[in-house]
């Protein structure tokens, strides 16, 4: 980037961009006059998420059209600004408009159009570069809103080439950027083939064909998923029997004679069509798997911010990976009981239970102290531990637990899944042996993708830093020649500084001729 301080290219020159461009604000409205649905009266408006790597046109509001003034509607070349949002990576983004559109921007953007001597994809590469998002970036951090006034942006510095150059700049930029866009498009797509082939994968997994071969050579030898089943559900009622004998110990009291008939029965599966099952398979709900089926308590917020516990929030639960890069501290009160009922342990399923994540699965894979599920996040424990890296696998498969969760969710706005949900919702069993050999191979595989999808990643960054380097250069004036014969910059400015103020002389005149009173005839008839 160019300083006042650093070589000045020939013919450019240094200028705001106030100087060569004017900033509309867009439409400011009232919830109420706006609609998520087109009108012959209404006038569709671009918001702050409509404005990343380029325009796009989800999810717009409209807004009556006698509300919106003709300047402020977009027209082809103009640079729509990103002014105001709680998401600062937003703020300070910006994209051109192709065409003229019949629409508008809302209040938390703006729209620059350049003066027309200027060669506006020129500015809007301009404004793409980090130089320019990092200044942006660091004037716009707020407490809770971030924003940009009108000033970061009309008072920003930049050196200006020769029309002509500009031209050529562009030209080059495009030329590289369409090659680098051809790269990036590719890599993108093995990205999507890759999570596709992960799906498949898993499909697989949980209907046996990845072990077709293993089950027909070791079947015979194999305790079936009903033996396994079964053996759960005796194991789940000594859990229970166990924590019911604990409880009439710390009270005091003697176990009544009727005690073991209170034990609830697991509730059944759904009854939903479900793939054929391999030979030794059976069919479980989570219910009868489990012996836990919970979340957290909602009232921690005023222990958030110290202790040495930690909540899991949803965060934290992604698809087949317990993510802790966001770590929310809780000193919790050791009187409550949501502490021992809410505290993970190994093997521990995790389920977003609310939310815009909502139906993500995570197995928690060590041990894991004073770590406790927050209200938006179910706990599932296996009764058998030793299952808990299968049912991961069968819950994160599209064909599987996600199948079915797909199914549950609630709430339009804010999706949810329910307890009851999660106890009825149908497994498919495995022998204990059969899921062992199951995960090993999915693992295996899974590993290869992640190294795939970890190469992919990093060549994307660097294509991100290929962009970058371009515009650096570009903006630098590296890269085209300068030619002596390109009409300086400065000329180029002199020339829209004596139009602006010509338009603004005949702006007033005319201001005037219509404000002036007529004279009255006096003349008689």
């Amino acid at each position: 980037m160019i300083t006042p301080e650093t070589h000045m290219p020939s013919g450019w020159a240094f200028c705001s961009v106030a100087d060569i461009s004017e900033l509309i604000r867009g439409i400011t409205y009232k919830k109420e006059q706006s609609s998520k649905s087109p009108a012959p009266d209404l006038m569709p408006i671009l918001r702050a998420n409509n404005i990343n790597g380029g325009l796009n046109f989800d999810g717009l509001v409209y807004v009556p059209r006698s509300i919106v003034e003709k300047v402020q509607s977009i027209k082809q070349g103009d640079i729509i600004f990103a002014m105001s949002s709680g998401s600062l990576h937003l703020v300070g983004k910006s994209a051109q408009a192709q065409t003229n559109w019949d629409g508008s921007c809302g209040a938390f953007c703006a729209i620059l159009r350049i003066d027309q001597p200027i060669f506006s994809k020129f500015l809007a590469f301009l404004f793409q570069g980090n130089a320019f998002r990092r200044k942006i970036s660091e004037t716009a951090k707020g407490s809770n809103i971030n924003n940009l006034k009108r000033e970061h942006i009309l008072e920003h510095q930049l050196a200006l080439p020769p029309l002509a150059e500009q031209r050529r700049i562009v030209a080059k930029i495009e030329e590289l950027f369409s090659d680098l866009d051809k790269g990036i498009e590719n890599l993108k797509l093995a990205q999507a083939q890759l999570k596709v082939f992960r799906q498949a994968l898993l499909k697989h997994a949980i209907e046996g064909k990845l072990t077709d071969r293993w089950r027909a050579a070791n079947n015979k030898k194999l305790k079936s998923g009903k033996q396994l089943y079964a053996d759960i559900q005796s194991k789940r009622r000594k859990i229970w029997e166990e924590a019911q004998l604990l409880k009439f110990k710390e009270s005091g009291k003697e176990p009544p004679k009727d005690w073991k008939e209170k034990y609830i029965e697991p509730v059944a599966h759904e009854n939903v069509k479900l793939s054929p099952l391999p030979e030794g398979w059976a069919i479980a709900s989570m219910d009868s798997l489990t012996s836990r089926i919970t979340s957290g308590s909602r009232d921690w917020q005023q222990y958030y911010g110290s202790g040495s516990g930690v909540f899991i929030m949803a965060q934290n639960v992604r698809p087949g990976s317990f993510d802790m890069r966001f770590r929310q501290s809780v000193n919790p009160p050791t009187t409550d009981s949501s502490c021992e009922r809410s505290l993970v342990a190994c093997d521990d399923l995790l389920v977003t239970i609310v939310g815009a994540n909502t139906g993500d699965v995570c197995r928690v894979p060590e041990d894991l102290k004073e770590h406790y599920v927050c209200q938006s996040v179910a706990l599932m424990r296996p009764v058998e531990s030793a299952t808990g890296r299968f049912l991961d696998k069968y819950f994160n498969s599209l064909g599987g637990g996600q199948l079915h969760f797909r199914r549950y969710l609630y709430g339009a706005g804010r999706p949810h899944l329910s307890f009851d949900q999660l106890r009825m919702t149908p497994v498919l069993l495995p022998p204990l042996a059969e899921q062992t050999v199951i995960v090993e191979i999915v693992e295996e595989q899974f590993s290869v993708i992640d190294q795939l999808e970890s190469d992919i990643a990093t060549n994307l960054q660097k294509a991100e830093a290929l962009r970058q380097s371009i515009l650096k250069k570009a903006f630098a004036g590296h890269l085209v020649p300068q030619d002596p014969a390109d009409e300086p910059a400065s000329e180029l400015l002199a020339r829209i500084r004596v139009e602006r103020e010509t338009k603004l002389a005949e702006a007033k005149a005319e201001t005037k001729s219509k404000s002036k009173p007529k004279k009255v005839s006096t003349a008689k008839v």
